[in-house]
């Protein structure tokens, strides 16, 4: 599954051209933030769950600790 600081790729591109993002916030709401241009958005782990395609970098553990 997914963790904090995971890059994802999502199903449809950003308007910036890029579908790679960074998870930011983990909980009943995830945040990802855009590595293109850095833009935010919140949304519910359904919704995340949904228009996540796969993981492409997993996390460090020793980042998130």
């Amino acid at each position: 599954m997914y963790e904090l600081h995971d890059r994802v790729l999502m199903k449809k591109p950003h308007a910036c051209g890029t579908n790679d993002w960074e998870i930011i916030r983990v909980g009943m709401d995830i945040k990802i933030k855009c590595t293109g241009c850095g833009h935010i958005v919140m949304m519910s782990r359904h919704d995340f769950d949904h228009k996540m395609k796969k993981i492409l970098v997993k996390a460090d553990k020793k980042e998130s600790e």
